[in-house]
């Protein structure tokens, strides 16, 4: 991927972080904030004040093109200094991965009818691939899908339930993931459909994504063929573009959002005497401060090196899997020594540090936990030891 080059990907994430600092930031007290995420009155609010900036979805450009990972790290951590901030630019979850995806692979006629309102940010989508734990379905192991689909005339019928689906309540956009005798297959759905009920919108530790997190049951929901993604049974290489660039842009986000909570417990720690001094020069605390700052630094340096790995057209599997661990371990230090740092202010709403906890505490598991990550690398490990000891 070509990209714009560094220094106009600076100016780009320059514009939209002053945009958020300034005009976003604002409304992280606003009431319509709530524990399944911001409604939809406060989403339109802000994708306007976006749109009249000049900064909706800054990471695709006039012409439909894509910034290069690296470009689009500069520009996702720019527009996380908020938790707000993604969802503004609309560069948030699960749309920002949606549209990379349709991009690549979408037709013309899907591309025109589905993804040219998400780019604008007329519309949210939601990605419908996860199961419910309890029937052994797909979690993060897509290979145990149950949602079933059958050709019937010029339409696909798709049954199943899915669960964990972000942002589904309030989506006019579904990409549904389902099997078919060929294999997997995806499929892009208008929302709502009567078909998928909502059983119920999970309680979450995480607030900042609209509609929460929804159980879905799906019932002869009727497709038509032309609603394909590609072909049948090529679902699970479609998922593998997304997936890279998908774990590694919730590094980014968060990597800013994890940035602000960095300067909020700064400014406490440097404004707050305890014992004759402020708390900046008490070792406890400051070492703390000076952790975060390699933490911050090293998880930068890691989702650079993993958006280089995927502009240089590599899928960039084991890379992303090392950095989704990397980041999110290192940014949920983060969050949680600015907790601390902050004592009882820390844990109120009396800033976004009590929410930039819980996000990252989300995130270890999000787009596949720590372990499953970790167990992965660990096969490749073994598959290029014993590979190599028999060559």
């Amino acid at each position: 991927m070509s990209g714009v080059g560094l220094e106009e990907a600076h100016a780009i994430a320059r514009r939209v972080e002053a945009f958020v600092r300034e005009q976003v930031v604002p409304f992280e007290k606003d009431p319509r904030n709530g524990g399944h995420g911001p409604d939809e009155s406060l989403v339109v609010e802000l994708k306007d004040l976006a749109r009249k900036a000049g900064v909706l979805t800054p990471h695709i450009l006039p012409d439909g093109s894509h910034l290069n990972q690296r470009e689009t790290a500069i520009v996702l951590r720019a527009s996380g200094v908020s938790p707000l901030g993604p969802l503004a630019v609309n560069t948030m979850a699960p749309d920002e991965g949606n549209m990379y995806l349709l991009g690549k692979v979408g037709a013309p006629e899907q591309k025109a009818r589905f993804l040219k309102p998400l780019v604008e940010g007329h519309c949210r989508s939601a990605f419908l691939m996860t199961e419910p734990a309890g029937e052994n379905g797909a979690g993060s192991d897509p290979s145990m899908m149950l949602t079933t689909c059958r050709l019937d005339g010029n339409h696909w019928v798709i049954n199943g339930r899915k669960a964990f689906i972000t942002g589904y309540e309030g989506a006019k956009v579904g990409i549904v993931m389902a099997k078919s005798d060929d294999g997997a297959c995806m499929f892009l759905v208008d929302l709502p459909d009567p078909a998928i009920k909502v059983e119920r919108i999970l309680d979450t530790i995480d607030s900042s994504m609209p509609g929460g997190h929804a159980i879905l049951s799906i019932d002869n929901l009727r497709v038509p063929a032309d609603q394909m993604l590609g072909a049948s049974g090529e679902g699970f290489k479609y998922a593998q573009i997304r997936l890279s660039p998908a774990r590694l842009s919730h590094c980014m986000r968060w990597h800013g959002s994890c940035t602000r909570a960095h300067e909020i417990a700064v400014d406490y720690a440097t404004r707050r005497k305890a014992f004759g001094q402020l708390l900046i020069d008490h070792e406890g605390v400051g070492f703390m401060l000076a952790d975060n700052m390699i933490d911050l630094k090293q998880a930068e340096l890691m989702i650079d090196w993993c958006a280089g790995v995927l502009d240089s057209g590599s899928l960039g599997t084991v890379e992303s899997s090392m950095a989704k661990v990397a980041v999110s371990e290192a940014l949920f230090r983060v969050a949680d020594r600015c907790v601390q740092v902050m004592g009882g202010t820390g844990v109120t709403g009396d800033t976004i540090v009590e929410q930039v906890f819980r996000e990252i505490r989300s995130f270890r598991i999000y787009d596949g936990p720590t372990e499953v990550h970790k167990w992965s690398l660990a096969k490749k490990i073994k598959r290029d030891k014993l590979g190599s000891s028999r060559t």
